[in-house]
């Protein structure tokens, strides 16, 4: 355990490793400034940059409990999906019956329609975890260099839609669900069609026809909350302006910072002349991690803000939809060795 500890603070360090040279070149340069050319002149007092401080810091934490609401609600609704594919697999085993059917048919065609119906949830999941994963133009931390050059992408970006669900679905199914701009809706169409086809046949009884059909209304809830969060960002204005502020109070922060550390070392030069003497180079060592913390918040907070983007930080959503189907597909009866493994990890990250 505390190796795992000491190996994300590792990663953490890396993660802002650009930024804390930038703020180590700035504190460098302005107590350079202030030790050889006497630029004591060139400092602003403690109130008003405290302020500015005070204000970034409420700024910050109000975009970090809104990105972290953002992300548990999208992943409560997974976890909603969760819970209700599992009973939509186990309602479909146990709903489509002979027992009310006008024509009984073999035991081998009705495991088909219950495999069907099965597959096609598959195949929505899959369409709906494609359709988080599509770029928008305000997701930009999965373009940050970090990310970058750890190769952080989920599966989703690797492969395509048509691909990943090709393999569930009849050829005119996709045909027809290929031909529509949202894919994970013309799937929920297909299975209540087929769920009606299956009551006209006496294979689902009305009753339990209601009851699927309730569960796909559960899950065009549930596709509607999470296109909401994907399609509506974090409103621009407070994410802009924060970011603002911050490297305002950043870059600031020296003109007071250094000033104060070299009253405190003109004030040990009687008693203490040499540490009085260099006690100004003090301010790089508090000025850097005074400027890392409020970064690196500001940047969790931005990393927080679009939950199905596929950065570390982010709802694993192709884990989550992977072991739904991994979970179904047990439950119709098939081999471990036919069913696709989860999605590896990287990094210790899920995607």
């Amino acid at each position: 355990m505390h190796t795992k500890k000491k190996y994300s603070a590792l990663e953490m360090l890396l993660w802002t490793r650009y930024e804390t040279i930038f703020f180590l070149f700035i504190i460098v340069a302005c107590v350079a400034a202030y030790y050889y050319f006497d630029l004591s002149w060139l400092q602003i007092p403690w109130t008003p940059l405290a302020l500015i401080g005070t204000a970034v810091a409420f700024v910050i934490g109000f975009q970090n409990n809104a990105a972290y609401d953002r992300i548990w609600e999208a992943r409560k609704i997974w976890g909603g999906i969760v819970n209700t594919s599992r009973t939509f697999g186990m309602f479909a085993q146990d709903m489509v019956t002979n027992e009310h059917a006008q024509k009984p048919i073999e035991n081998s065609e009705i495991n088909k329609e219950i495999k069907t119906l099965t597959y096609r949830h598959i195949a929505w999941m899959t369409a709906l975890r494609h359709a988080m994963r599509m770029p928008k133009e305000w997701e930009t931390t999965v373009k940050h260099r970090t990310n970058k050059e750890w190769n952080i992408r989920p599966p989703e970006l690797t492969s395509t839609i048509e691909k990943d669900i090709k393999e569930y679905i009849s050829e005119s199914d996709f045909q027809y669900v290929m031909s529509k701009n949202n894919k994970q809706t013309a799937l929920l169409y297909l299975q209540s069609h087929h769920l009606r086809e299956l009551k006209e046949k006496g294979l689902v009884w009305e009753f339990s026809f209601l009851e699927l059909e309730a569960i796909l209304q559960e899950l065009f809830t549930l596709q509607g909350q999470s296109e909401r969060i994907k399609n509506f960002p974090y409103p621009r204005h407070y994410a802009t302006l924060n970011h603002y502020f911050m490297w305002i109070f950043i870059l600031l922060l020296p003109l007071a910072l250094v000033p104060q550390f070299g009253e405190i070392g003109m004030g040990l030069l009687e008693n203490y002349p040499v540490v009085g003497k260099y006690f100004v180079w003090f301010t790089i060592p508090f000025y850097v991690i005074v400027a890392w913390v409020f970064h690196t918040m500001e940047r969790i907070g931005r990393t927080g803000e679009n939950p199905f983007e596929g950065t570390p930080n982010d709802v694993p959503i192709s884990t989550i939809a992977r072991g739904i189907e991994i979970d179904l597909r047990q439950n119709l009866g098939e081999s471990i060795e036919d069913i696709p493994g989860q999605f590896s990890d990287k990094h210790h990250t899920q995607f």
